[in-house]
């Protein structure tokens, strides 16, 4: 193959979006399955942190695979033309590629069967490892191929390789997809989190004022002087805040969807002493109020 700057920015730029593409191919892989099988322990923070990633490895996918088919492309058209080889730097990339692929692959084994031996081997964990297998290995099996210079006297076998990982790809983009909420899902879900927050910051303030006045506030202004009262978005109903007696009150809020319950809904009274305890902010959809008592003892139920 003809060594220009040209040549070597495309055979460069194919190897990089080959990583980045089977990086995100795996991100998404593995974000779906913690979603399809959670962790009663760390459902919740695993939830948030895999569909995180399921949405981060789609956007890089639709961006970088296309690319990684296009320079191929490119790069293979110019082999053909020419004697068929990679430039010298690209070739030890690509040699270096196979051994890190081939490390991963026996590496993702020994785990297997490791983890097998163990007594630990867990559906989840299968399916996550056959993913590395799937994924890594057939990466490695095209470039075993590719240096042998296999491909480049089967065009046609190259090309259906192609079109194959073309339709995994695709079809593993819609699964992930599938798998999580959309972006509007996504933007109320982020409004619910808002409001959370906005309750905790509304029952730290009311609890300082009771704990001064040794009474409830009337409202929620007579809390925040000098403040502004944190409000509900402009779609969602607002905030109310009520008082039952002399030392219960209820604050309510619009929410769109039921919550998972984890720490960063877990708050405890002010001021903290040896007999706080923590109370959850879990949430249904719809209308919600969560019922507070301030006692003597300093201890919200």
């Amino acid at each position: 193959m003809e060594h220009n700057a040209k040549n070597f920015a495309i055979q460069l730029g194919a190897l990089i979006s080959l990583y980045v593409s089977l990086t995100a191919l795996i991100m998404l892989f593995l974000g779906t399955i913690t979603i399809i099988y959670p962790d009663e322990v760390n459902a919740y923070w695993e939830y948030e942190s895999a569909a995180s990633n399921i949405r981060v490895a789609i956007a890089m996918l639709i961006v970088f695979f296309p690319t990684y088919v296009s320079l191929t492309k490119l790069v293979n058209r110019a082999r053909r033309v020419h004697d068929g080889s990679y430039l010298s730097l690209t070739r030890w990339l690509m040699y270096l590629s196979l051994l890190i692929g081939g490390g991963v692959l026996l590496g993702d084994l020994v785990m297997i069967i490791n983890t097998f031996l163990n007594g630990e081997l867990t559906v989840r964990f299968i399916l996550k490892a056959c993913v590395f297998l799937a994924v890594v290995g057939s990466a490695f099996t095209y470039y075993i191929f590719d240096v042998r210079g296999y491909w480049q006297t089967h065009e046609r076998d190259s090309q259906k390789y192609g079109i194959m990982a073309s339709i995994f790809v695709i079809a593993s983009i819609i699964f992930g997809y599938t798998n999580m909420e959309g972006p509007a899902e996504v933007r109320e879900m982020r409004l619910d989190d808002k409001q959370v927050q906005d309750l905790i910051i509304i029952q730290s303030q009311i609890e300082v004022y009771y704990y001064t006045n040794k009474t409830l506030p009337t409202n929620l202004e007579a809390t925040f002087v000098g403040i502004e009262v944190p409000h509900a978005p402009k779609t969602r109903t607002p905030y109310t805040y009520d008082v039952v007696d002399e030392s219960t009150y209820k604050l309510c809020a619009q929410f769109y969807t039921s919550s998972k319950l984890g720490e960063e809904y877990i708050n405890y009274s002010t001021p903290l002493d040896s007999l706080s305890r923590p109370i959850t902010w879990e949430h249904g959809s719809g209308d919600w109020c969560y019922t507070r008592v301030i006692t003597d003892t300093s201890i919200l139920k």
